[in-house]
């Protein structure tokens, strides 16, 4: 049994999750308090990990029918993300651990999301490419085994996410804002405006601070009466390109493949259009469920059973880092 726990951004979450990938819980709870912040607050963040994190630890071994007594390996996100989000589950993870001498593994919160793939009752296994699109990170992968990946490209400004969110805002929308464009967009008509897609940026990295300005333009040149009454199209036109210029880079990786297969993770892997664009392309895709998706710990327990654990007490000093660690094989 593997106790994972993950509070990288502003979702404190822990599961259970056994040696041959099986979910036996998955617990998350989202802090709803940044919202009215257009935005997540760090601060606000780590304080409610520690109010949150060992209710939810109890929930997640209540729903999987387990006490700390069945657990026989911690695992914990120690990056990237926000340090003191992480260090709440870094310090958690440990300390149980340590107090029953347990091994601990310290998973990469973007190993959590290419693991994502590899859980019961739906695995797909390697090698595969893996698109990884969310809040806080875009990268494209190839996946040769269950231990790690080869980065091929990377965002080399904004993540697919954040433009989404950044998007929703100039538009007037919620926070977050993925999900509110996407509603939005349904409604209009991407062939409205011509956004960038970055596709002059040549290789495989990805780049959405120019499809942005753009957005930022265009709003202010039509004024706010005719925004509004345009909302859907921008909405819509601004997604697609965010889309393409994610699938122009697939589509990249996939010249160098002889039998190309694709696998989404992150919250973005729950967009319509990118799914439908995923399945266009004529080759198996594999997307794992919403809620293993966005920021899940049943991720970092798949993950976990591939890290090299750590024995007592040498994991006592372990720390939290905040950017990505580019680790090729």
């Amino acid at each position: 049994m593997i106790l994972a726990i993950e509070t990288s951004c502003d979702d404190t979450c822990a599961a259970v999750v056994t040696a041959a990938g099986e979910i036996r819980s998955n617990v998350v709870s989202s802090q709803g308090v940044h919202d009215r912040f257009g935005g997540v607050v760090p601060e606000i963040a780590s304080r409610h990990h520690l109010e949150l994190v060992n209710a939810v630890i109890d929930d997640a071994l209540e729903r999987a029918g387990a006490d700390l007594g069945d657990v026989e390996l911690v695992a914990v996100t120690q990056g990237p993300g926000l340090v003191g989000a992480l260090l709440v589950g870094v310090a958690t993870a440990k300390a149980l651990a340590a107090a029953r001498r347990l091994p601990l593994a310290a998973v990469d919160h973007l190993d959590g999301h290419v693991a994502a793939n590899f859980v019961a009752p739906d695995p797909i296994e390697p090698p595969f490419t893996c698109l990884i699109a969310s809040g806080g990170h875009t990268l494209l992968t190839r996946v040769t085994d269950h231990r790690g990946y080869e980065l091929l490209g990377q965002t080399l400004d904004d993540a697919a996410g954040e433009a989404f969110d950044k998007g929703a805002r100039l538009l007037g929308l919620g926070y977050p804002g993925g999900p509110a464009l996407s509603r939005l967009a349904a409604a209009g008509d991407p062939g409205a405006f011509d956004f960038p897609t970055a596709a002059r940026v040549t290789g495989l990295d990805f780049s959405f601070a120019g499809l942005k300005t753009a957005l930022l333009y265009k709003v202010r040149d039509l004024g706010e009466e005719e925004t509004a009454r345009r909302a859907a199209d921008l909405a819509a036109s601004y997604e697609h390109a965010i889309v393409e210029a994610l699938i122009i880079r697939v589509e990249r990786a996939f010249a160098a493949e002889s039998d190309p297969r694709l696998a989404i993770g992150g919250g973005v892997a729950a967009n319509r259009l990118l799914r439908e664009r995923a399945a266009a392309l004529g080759v198996p895709v594999h997307i794992p469920p919403p809620d293993l998706c966005t920021d899940n710990a049943a991720m970092i327990g798949s993950a976990g059973r591939y890290a090299e654990p750590v024995s007592f007490p040498d994991y006592l000093d372990l720390d939290a880092y905040a950017t990505a660690h580019h680790h090729a094989l």
